[in-house]
């Protein structure tokens, strides 16, 4: 982001008085570097070996502070943010995304939009490549319309257009020391570091003002297990709104249609069942949190326009939505649109979560001769759970059914440490890399941003810096990490085939920044080097 790398440019000059770091708002920290201890401290760790504990009983280490110049440097300077695969020490295999002279005839207009067609495709995949391209443009213009519901309001910040250096500063080592302050349990500095924060941070602002408003959010909410739920800051209630089901699907059409995130997902796991599905005249898709059906009207078009034929496909989506009539008229619009092409398309629905008692033949009503494919986007990580061992059986439950292929779409980031200041540094290290998306290719006063960012976004960071045990569901993990469960499981990775497909993709969008890269097999989307979503389709070796 422009405004955050201007200035941090000062931060890393001398001339600039260090002493100004978190320290400057923690006794804790003075205490500890004149060889006091932060109640019962035990020895520092960092990520996974300098974490403050998430565990209310137990004490909580500080940040060293020379980690916090290193963190708040990296954090900021997100242009020069660095990539390898933790414990392998392994570089992704990247895939520059710029126009160069040898590409220039790889270039052509299709359906109005300048985008990257390889050279080498054949007739069929260039007809899936234009169809891709046309659902995206038309989403795009075809904006979700009113759902009926309000953006829930917040407490009023002074919305600044962008901060200057001092107190870019300010507000960056404010919110550290506030976590910092908020693992130790220290509650009352705790306040008054939330006090500085809301001073300075705004949800209508530019991205380090918006995120931190929302990081800042969530340690309030954190703070209030402790503390009266009506915290009060600069003088206004603090209470956290009631976001309904409607709110979070408007959030999440509205995320598809604007950024390539959720569509990048889609096409991967699309791809992957077509790929996986050739030769087969009958297809079962069991997804496993099916709230909307964004994701099929593009697989439908693909599948039919096979060259051996359409296959007859149903879809089974675990839903805690089944009575929704939105969700039922979307259904039915796709049950037509298929027999437009020729094709016969069956929905059904199971209001029921995925668990290993339900993920059996029966259950799924399985039929002899179908090819099935178990889709999962960002749902996995909801089973993660503290141990994984739930998780675990999820996956031999799906492994028992006999899938083709597994499809996983995930978020590409650690924000299941079993401590608390780990997670919070993690979590905002990759919120303020898709916030900084976001300003890049969207105004600051768009609704829809707005929505994006309080609807979803600010959810997700809540629940990630708020809650524990079984509350805290967004147990994001890494690319690696889900290559050991899934191998465990027995699973073995189906390498993906849709290179050209994202690239072409991400051109749709027209915003500089966004970055492609493949490791072992897994597509990785990223922002400025950052990877964000990782998508991914596993097979059983012995099928």
């Amino acid at each position: 982001m422009e405004g955050i790398n201007r200035w941090l440019s000062f931060y890393v000059n001398e001339s600039v008085n260090h002493d100004f770091a978190i320290r400057r708002y923690c006794p804790a920290r003075m205490e500890q570097e004149q060889g006091g201890e932060c109640q019962d401290q035990e020895a520092l760790v960092f990520y996974d070996t300098e974490l403050c504990s998430s565990d209310a009983t137990s004490s909580t280490p500080c940040l060293a502070s020379s980690e916090v110049d290193d963190f708040v440097d990296s954090f900021i300077n997100m242009d020069q943010y660095g990539y390898e695969n933790e414990g392998q020490g392994e570089k992704h295999q990247s895939f520059d995304l710029a126009k160069d002279d040898a590409d220039a005839d790889a270039y052509s207009m299709v359906n109005g939009v300048f985008g990257y067609v390889p050279t080498t495709m054949e007739d069929s995949e260039l007809e899936i490549y234009e169809d891709l391209t046309t659902t995206i443009l038309e989403e795009k213009v075809q904006m979700c319309g009113p759902f009926g519901t309000t953006i829930p309001e917040f407490v009023p910040c002074a919305a600044q257009a962008s901060l200057d250096v001092d107190q870019g500063l300010d507000l960056v080592h404010a919110l550290l020391a506030c976590a910092e302050a908020v693992g130790c349990r220290d509650n009352q500095q705790a306040e008054f570091l939330l006090s500085r924060v809301w001073g300075l941070a705004s949800p209508q602002g530019d991205s380090l003002q918006r995120v931190s408003y929302y990081f800042a959010t969530g340690l309030k909410c954190r703070l209030s297990s402790v503390l009266p739920h009506n915290v009060i800051a600069n003088g206004a209630a603090m209470d956290v709104p009631l976001i309904t089901r409607e709110n979070k699907l408007e959030a999440f059409q509205l995320l598809y249609q604007n950024t390539p995130y959720i569509a990048f997902g889609f096409m991967a796991a699309n791809e992957a069942i077509c790929q996986a599905s050739q030769g087969k005249c009958s297809i079962h898709i069991v997804d496993l949190a099916m709230e909307h059906t964004l994701q099929w009207s593009s697989l439908i078009r693909a599948l039919a326009s096979r060259t051996e034929g359409p296959p007859t496909l149903r879809i089974t989506g675990l839903t805690s939505n089944e009575d929704s009539p939105k969700l039922q008229s979307s259904m039915n619009v796709l049950v037509e649109e298929a027999t437009s092409l020729g094709m016969h398309l069956e929905f059904h629905m199971i209001s029921e979560p995925a668990s290993p008692s339900l993920l059996t033949m029966e259950n799924l009503n399985l039929r002899k001769g179908e090819a099935l494919f178990v889709n999962s986007i960002l749902q996995l990580h909801k089973y993660v759970k503290e141990s994984r061992g739930y998780l675990k059986e999820i996956l031999l439950s799906i492994k028992r059914l006999g899938p083709t292929a597994l499809t996983v779409v995930e978020q590409d980031t650690n924000h299941n440490g079993p401590f608390f200041l780990g997670r919070f540094l993690e979590s905002l290290h990759y919120y303020s890399a898709i916030f900084d998306s976001l300003e890049a290719s969207m105004l600051r006063n768009s609704q829809h941003r707005m929505k994006i960012e309080r609807l979803h976004f600010a959810e997700e960071i809540r629940n990630i810096v708020a809650y524990e045990g079984p509350d805290r569901t967004e147990r994001h993990e890494r690319v690696d990490q889900w290559r050991r469960q899934l191998g465990r499981a027995g699973f073995q990775v189906m390498p993906l085939k849709c290179t050209s497909q994202a690239r072409m993709m991400l051109s749709v969008y027209d915003c500089d920044g966004y970055t492609l890269s493949s490791e072992k097999g897994n597509l990785l989307l990223g922002w400025k080097g950052r990877p964000v979503m990782m998508a991914s389709a596993w097979q059983v070796p012995s099928l």
